[in-house]
């Protein structure tokens, strides 16, 4: 064979495997293209039957995989590339790719884990893995949360189910737990009665269960009052705040003091 023919050998050779080239990359962004629309489609579907945003998003992203792998399969194969040999290999080294990927798999069997119990769902406010948030989305290995400041933090499934989870958001109503303390010298019954009606006037708090206030404590330097009213867990911060402000105010208005810790120091002059 000739330098002509090999050259002639090459172009030929060039030209095919450059047209499986361009069907392969046709394949991946047109698949890739209508994946998305096929997942959004779905997300649709579900909205219309009022499926649950969390197990709807879950659903989509699932699908949306495992429409990429076979966009990808098909890309292979059409730049016939040994798929039968692919999947052979990966069954070889299953064990060397099981231990590579263990932290993904355990994200994605936790992923599933969450959406069959349900410890929370999306928009919900929970606690876990050391931070706190609403629920923007369950994703097959992450949960994202958003903060009341409007970050994003990103959390490894595993991490949730390996761990205590707050939710704040599944009951309808939550007791708001404070504590006010007076002075020892200030008059307790008046003190009493103020909060009691400054809970009374409050409208965002539930008249049942009705709230308590009672002294819970003889502390170092003041007389500790509990209050506890229930509100809807909606409501719970703007009362929390609310009723800070407005018993400061009160016991101002009343001359009834708020002590700060302080400790008395007696000198003894020795002869």
């Amino acid at each position: 064979m000739n330098v002509q023919q090999i050259v002639e050998l090459l172009k030929v050779n060039a030209l095919n495997y450059g047209i499986k080239i361009v069907g392969a990359s046709a394949i991946v962004v047109v698949g890739f293209w209508l994946s998305r629309i096929v997942t959004k489609g779905i997300m649709r579907t579900f909205d219309k039957k009022k499926v649950d945003l969390t197990l709807s998003k879950f659903s989509s992203n699932i699908i949306k995989a495992l429409l990429y792998i076979v966009v990808v399969l098909a890309a292979l194969d059409t730049l016939e590339f040994k798929t039968t040999s692919l999947v052979a290999i990966i069954g070889a080294a299953g064990l060397a790719i099981g231990f590579a990927l263990q932290g993904s798999l355990s994200n994605f069997a936790s992923g599933v884990m969450l959406i069959i119990f349900r410890p929370f769902k999306v928009g919900e406010y929970i606690s876990a893995a050391g931070e706190s948030g609403t629920v923007e989305e369950i994703g097959i290995f992450t949960t994202t949360l958003t903060t009341p400041d409007n970050k994003v933090i990103i959390i490894p499934n595993s991490k949730l189910t390996d761990d205590n989870i707050s939710n704040f958001s599944t009951k309808e109503v939550r007791r708001v737990d404070m504590v006010f303390g007076i002075g020892y010298s200030d008059d307790i019954d008046r003190a009493k009665q103020a909060i009691n009606q400054i809970l009374a006037d409050n409208g965002k708090i539930l008249k049942e269960p009705a709230p308590d206030v009672f002294v819970s404590e003889l502390a170092d330097s003041s007389v500790n009052f509990s209050v506890r009213s229930w509100v809807k867990s909606a409501d719970y911060w703007a009362v929390y705040s609310k009723t800070n402000e407005t018993v400061k105010k009160k016991f101002d208005e009343l001359n009834i003091s708020i002590p700060f810790p302080q400790t008395d120091v007696h000198l003894f002059q020795k002869n």
